[in-house]
């Protein structure tokens, strides 16, 4: 329920493959392709040993040393709140830059260098924004920007180039808006332009030979977090999970639309299996994952007034809540404590119903929250 908007906009992503990149062979370009569709999937030990080969085959090469950084980028994303590869990560971002100083030292216009460098000033940026250091996030944002510019300058009719250049324009524009409090660190950063973010990463997403399957993702994002088009963000989400199985993410964003939709049967097929892949402890069904779906099912059965359900899924998703929130809590508590409370109301358990409302004004206060909580103390959910 946090939004990485921010971190998302100074990320100024370069594309799987710069016109520059010596990967001309075809068993070479579909190795690569090959190891990106593993790190999406989640398959990390066959792409590590495919980019591994490729940095032993040409170790002054930067896009070895960049997808190996990738694997490990993902790993973080899965868990996004766990550092264990934070150092790892930032070491391989170190490498690439250092590599592609080496080149630009012998040919400053070289498009190559300037992508791959630039991409990883950029993701170096994105996870300081996820370890909340938004100044550093900034400060990398402000320094990829015009290396990444600089190089896509240099063939603007690469459809890959247009992730990058689609992620900026459209959160440039979108972010200002909606998060106020962001202005003073963007200052120095030019306008955006929705419209034309959209049309960029859509032809990414069409078009693109390696980046097509992020520009994929950004849209969904897109359009479920800000354009609050839920039914192209479903065909997104679903063409995504399909692809990629064992991806959590793009699996819990089907879910995410289908809530959204209120097709209610879909929602609990879906963060069923989602809950179940957590319990078994598949990779990337973190206690995160399973938090959200155990939420989600909650409503399922809010919806059919099983209300005994219900509260299963709210108290298990206030366990691992507790588990999860470090400083304050979380919407996931607060809204599982809330609807906790609602279900006792509906069973007419008014004692226990009223101690929920009371522990959820003890809480943040979160989309009104607390101004429920007052009025079913009131009046009990249900009887209004």
């Amino acid at each position: 329920m946090r939004s990485c908007c921010l971190g998302i906009l100074l990320f100024a992503l370069m594309p799987w493959r710069a016109s520059g990149q010596p990967l001309t062979d075809q068993n070479s370009e579909a190795r690569v392709k090959k190891g990106i569709d593993c790190i999406y999937n989640l398959e990390f030990e066959n792409a590590d040993r495919t980019f591994t080969e490729l940095v032993r085959a040409r170790p002054k090469d930067p896009a070895g040393h960049f997808f190996l950084a990738m694997v490990d980028w993902w790993r973080i994303l899965i868990d996004i709140d766990n550092p264990q590869y934070d150092d790892r990560f930032l070491d391989s971002l170190d490498v690439v830059i250092d590599l592609c100083d080496e080149i630009l030292d012998k040919n400053e216009d070289d498009v190559t260098a300037l992508f791959f460098k630039g991409g990883a000033i950029g993701f170096r940026g994105r996870l300081k924004f996820h370890r909340n250091d938004y100044f550093g996030a900034a400060s990398a944002g402000k320094k990829a920007l015009p290396i990444v510019r600089e190089a896509s300058s240099a063939d603007p009719r690469n459809f890959d180039i247009f992730l990058g250049t689609g992620i900026y324009n459209y959160y440039a524009d979108v972010i200002p808006e909606q998060y106020p409090w962001t202005k003073p660190l963007l200052l120095f950063l030019p306008a955006g332009d929705k419209k034309k973010g959209i049309e960029q990463l859509s032809l990414c997403a069409e078009k693109g030979k390696y980046a097509s399957i992020e520009g994929t993702y950004f849209l969904m994002q897109i359009y479920y977090s800000y354009e609050k088009d839920f039914q192209k963000a479903l065909v997104l989400a679903l063409s995504l999970n399909s692809r990629f199985p064992n991806n959590p993410l793009f699996q819990r964003y089907v879910g995410r639309c289908f809530v959204s939709t209120n097709n209610w049967q879909m929602v609990q097929s879906v963060f069923g299996e989602v809950a179940a892949r957590a319990e078994g402890k598949q990779r990337g069904y973190s206690s995160n994952a399973h938090r959200e779906a155990e939420y989600y099912l909650g409503l399922c059965e809010m919806n059919d007034k099983q209300y005994e359900a219900a509260l299963r899924h709210f108290y298990k998703c206030d366990e691992l809540s507790r588990t999860l929130d470090k400083d304050e809590a979380s919407g996931f508590m607060v809204m599982a404590n809330l609807k906790a409370g609602m279900a006792y109301d509906a069973l007419a358990r008014r004692d226990l119903a009223e101690k929920q409302y009371r522990k959820v004004l003890d809480m943040k206060d979160y989309l009104d929250s607390h101004k429920q909580s007052e009025d079913f103390l009131r009046i009990p959910f249900m009887v209004r």
